[in-house]
């Protein structure tokens, strides 16, 4: 992924700053969104910093109508956005749906926590299927975007605009509240850094030189249906090209870690550790979600022994793992859940177990 912007001097901020910051440099028109830990600075922040930067920025009565209002205004042409946690994503899944089908660009950003149910404030990656698979009703998909670093916090929000805009699809950034409230160091982007326009598909009042545009989801005709479903379809086979993945040392490594996000940064100390105790181990760490990075797992197949998958979940991305693999390696798996991160001691120990065999 060439992520190719200007970038000011780097500073000191929490990654819900960072990503709220990004938002309003690359010209966002509008946010909607509601209060759920720990996702809450997003909202705050632009509150303060957004109306004085020209943005539109809305707490509505409900995660429901917050989506809904995002609706309106990505068909209106406007660049818009919406941030939330776990249990409120889900709320949203319904308008999603019509977002999709009606083929409007926006931004939606999970900052996950753990579940289900309420569950707690604490980070996790629970939200992966309903990230990757649709998470609403019908045949859609979401981009989605998974940044390990308070970086990418902020370069993935210019990044989702581009590619919201680029296949005219709601793109998530898929994130957790660890990461959220992690403070680094982050170069943001230059204001204006995200060229703008008023598509010609926007709802802006009609000019006698062209007929009405027209946006909605529904589609009564059966036939009209399979048609619209047919354009989603090849429009996904087409961001197919966007599939981006971070390997590393995987040229040599006979165990390979697969993880995204948060866990990416434990796996990459527990490559380290693995190295100096003589195991070959590498990582790959896959950036977009959807689409997957299927063809980079599928080649490092070919040589690695076997896959270790890690996750802050029961097991969800491994089953695309396996996919991928085909069966052509072992894939094992190793999880936390309820909000806890594993260290990088026990994903070691568990390298080891794999691995007793092979090095005996």
């Amino acid at each position: 992924m060439k992520l190719d912007f200007p970038r000011t001097e780097p500073t000191l901020m929490k990654g819900n700053e960072a990503m709220a910051e990004a938002a309003l440099c690359a010209g966002m028109d509008a946010y909607f969104g509601y209060p759920i830990t720990p996702q809450s600075e997003v909202l705050e922040y632009l509150m303060l910093h957004g109306p004085k930067r020209g943005s539109v920025i809305l707490q509505a009565e409900s995660e429901v109508a917050a989506i809904n209002m995002v609706y309106g205004a990505a068909g209106a042409g406007a660049r818009a956005m919406i941030t939330s946690s776990s249990p409120g994503i889900s709320l949203m899944q319904e308008g999603l749906s019509y977002i999709a089908a009606a083929q409007l660009p926006c931004l939606v950003v999970n900052v996950q926590r753990g579940g289900p149910g309420l569950g707690t404030i604490q980070p996790a990656q629970g939200d992966y299927f309903q990230a990757v698979k649709g998470g609403g009703h019908g045949d859609y998909r979401l981009i989605v975007l998974a940044p390990s670093s308070v970086q990418e916090m902020s370069d993935f929000v210019v990044e989702g605009f581009r590619l919201a805009e680029k296949y005219r699809n709601p793109v998530m950034i898929l994130t957790d509240g660890a990461l959220g409230q992690m403070m680094e160091t982050v170069q943001l982007p230059e204001q204006g850094c995200l060229a703008k326009h008023i598509p010609s598909w926007a709802t802006r009042g009609k000019p006698a030189e062209r007929e009405r545009n027209i946006i909605t989801s529904l589609f009564i005709e059966p036939e009209r249906m399979e048609q619209v479903n047919l354009q989603l379809q090849e429009k996904y086979r087409r961001a197919q090209s966007e599939a981006a993945a971070e390997t590393i040392r995987t040229d040599d490594a006979e165990i390979v870690l697969v993880a995204f996000g948060l866990t990416s940064r434990i796996c990459q100390k527990v490559v380290e550790l693995a190295r100096e105790q003589g195991i070959a181990a590498g990582l790959i760490r896959p950036i977009t979600l959807y689409p997957y990075p299927s063809d980079v797992i599928a080649r490092i197949a070919e040589k690695a022994q076997r896959f270790l998958v890690v996750e802050m979940n029961a097991g969800q991305m491994v089953e695309d793992v396996r996919l991928a693999v085909n069966g052509r390696r072992p894939v094992d798996f190793k999880g936390r859940m309820g909000g806890i991160i594993p260290t990088p001691e026990e994903i070691l120990a568990e390298v080891e177990r794999l691995m007793e065999p092979v090095r005996v």
